[in-house]
């Protein structure tokens, strides 16, 4: 069995073992975290799944009504300490932008995460969000691609930010994915929302290069059942090359398997057709 609960609406998504529990979506309930349990929003109810998961945190039960007070004020302290810390920024006159604030209760601290152009003495600044706040407080500086996970948004495709739901960690990303998968090399038409290269290249671009590595290339000429021609392009999504044909010159599209020299040399030793598009 396995459910997913998110501490913020629309947020990223975190699995638990419901254990003993049946939680409905929409119910509240407790987290273990390292500062304790935390309330979260139940986003999808247990279920069973043919995977076998092990190692998943177990749902410690539906929050009651004392921790749904405290998480109440906890998040009216963090929209004070946003607020108080936007305020002591501009005094300061740094270059800083407030992106995301975390309040431990038990230790009283405060986090305020925040992005700037460059490096930033902020030690008066902390002094005095210390003593504003009455708490211990702790500055960290992130890059943009850990601003747009902790802020959210949505992406060119109309869905919620990759980063900001499921993504755990930020893999490489290249020029090179794009050009390999056809893409316009406009930084306009490849960027997300954090202003660097989408992190969903990296999804299709082992299937583009095994593909490729299969298929003939543009410019070679292959036999198809409509006749001889020459490859003028790949569609890898419908696994099939796009091929102009010596007669007439008229395009078609034919499966890979259906010109690919291994496929034709093992259909006419076992007997297929040559040519026989699968």
């Amino acid at each position: 069995m396995i459910m997913a609960v998110s501490f913020t609406r629309y947020g990223r998504l975190y699995y638990l073992d419901p254990g003993e529990h049946s939680p409905k979506v929409g119910d509240k309930v407790l987290v273990p975290t390292d500062s304790g349990p935390e309330v979260a929003e139940c986003v999808w109810a247990p279920q069973y799944t043919s995977e076998d998961i092990d190692g998943l945190p177990v749902c410690a039960g539906p929050a009651g009504e004392e921790h749904l007070t405290r998480d109440e004020s906890n998040k009216r302290r963090r929209a004070e300490a946003r607020s108080v810390s936007k305020r002591l920024i501009k005094r300061h006159t740094l270059p800083m932008k407030v992106v995301g604030i975390d309040y431990l209760d038990q230790d009283n601290v405060y986090t305020v995460y925040f992005s700037a152009p460059h490096r930033v003495d902020f030690r008066a600044l902390v002094r005095d969000l210390a003593r504003n706040l009455r708490a211990r407080v702790e500055l960290r500086q992130i890059g943009p691609r850990d601003e747009a996970r902790l802020q959210g948004g949505i992406g060119p495709c109309g869905r919620d930010l990759c980063c900001a739901t499921f993504l755990k960690d930020f893999e490489p990303v290249s020029v090179r994915m794009a050009k390999d998968q056809d893409l316009p090399v406009n930084p306009l038409r490849i960027a997300g929302a954090c202003g660097r290269l989408m992190c969903c290249l990296k999804y299709e671009h082992p299937l583009y290069q095994e593909f490729r590595a299969s298929a003939p290339r543009v410019g070679a000429g292959v036999e198809t059942p409509q006749g001889a021609g020459t490859v003028v392009g790949h569609n890898v999504p419908s696994d099939s090359v796009v091929v102009r044909l010596n007669d007439g010159g008229r395009r078609c599209s034919c499966s890979k398997a259906s010109v690919c020299g291994p496929r034709k040399a093992y259909d006419s030793t076992y007997g297929g057709e040559p040519g026989e598009a699968v």
